[in-house]
């Protein structure tokens, strides 16, 4: 996003910051305002997760405390909030309650004196998903470069072997990447170190967890693995064969079916239903 108002610098500063260090925030924009506000149509502010105005103008704490409630939820939810902010009298004559939502507009009480409203769109930012591939074979390798296009923050570990080269990836050799915000998790280790790799993958926080190899192995694997303590539902849980059945025999078909099932599940629910 670049804005072109000088005083906006601080803003473009803060956001690139923030980017850099993968915090989620959100941007909120006024978009219209009615009546006497302090803040006026263009002004913008980024507020982070706590629901703390991190640089900008948006007015005074009336609006900043409703914004802020909306910017966490905006921030939470993955998606964007449109809010009203208005007096209690044109709440009531418009037939709406502070803190009801109506066709995608969250309204909200404005107390201040001052009785404007105001219209503000926040729109979340949130840092690139997580993808760690354990193993440097081919198809790991496939994986991790056709993730790059798709805005993933790869994480590639190589456990027993040395890692191959993965373009702009963070590798970590001979270990596992940290469980901490990492959504989806593929195991490609194709024989190098299947055990450690999937022990790992199925005791993170993943969302999603896969095994790159035939359901007969995973079966032989998942057995072993259980044996040892490893927690059956979530060994239950794991997609093996990774990937969406597209008939896929090379390793970058077999990576494009891997990404696409990856794809499907980020993306579950954010679309509207069809009527």
């Amino acid at each position: 996003m670049t804005l072109s108002r000088p005083a906006d610098t601080e803003l473009e500063a803060e956001m690139a910051r923030l980017r850099a260090a993968e915090v989620p925030f959100a941007v909120a924009t006024v978009v219209r305002t009615l009546a006497a506000t302090s803040a006026k149509p263009g002004a913008k502010a980024l507020i982070d997760e706590a629901g703390t105005l991190r640089a900008g103008w948006l007015g005074g704490g009336c609006a900043r405390s409703a914004i802020g409630c909306a910017a966490r939820a905006a921030i939470a939810e993955g998606q964007p909030r449109f809010v009203s902010i208005r007096p209690e009298e044109l709440l009531e004559a418009g037939g709406v309650t502070a803190g009801e939502e109506r066709e995608d507009v969250h309204f909200a009480r404005n107390g201040c004196p001052s009785k404007g409203s105001m219209d503000v769109f926040v729109e979340p930012v949130l840092p690139p998903p997580r993808l760690v591939i354990c193993g440097s074979g081919p198809v790991a390798t496939a994986l991790a470069r056709l993730a790059d296009r798709f805005g993933f923050h790869r994480i590639v570990c190589a456990p027993g072997a040395q890692a191959s080269a993965h373009p702009d990836a963070e590798e970590v050799v001979d270990g596992h990447a940290p469980d901490s915000a990492v959504r989806f998790y593929v195991v490609a280790t194709q024989g190098m170190g299947d055990a450690p790799a999937q022990r790992a993958a199925v005791a993170s926080e993943a969302e999603y967890v896969a095994f790159v190899g035939s359901r007969r192995k995973f079966a032989a694997l998942s057995d072993r693995l259980a044996a040892e303590g490893a927690d059956r539902a979530a060994l239950a849980r794991v997609h093996a064969p990774a990937g969406l059945d597209i008939a896929a025999i090379t390793p970058d078909e077999i990576a494009l079916s891997i990404l696409a099932e990856i794809v499907a599940q980020r993306r579950a629910g954010e679309r509207a239903s069809p009527a």
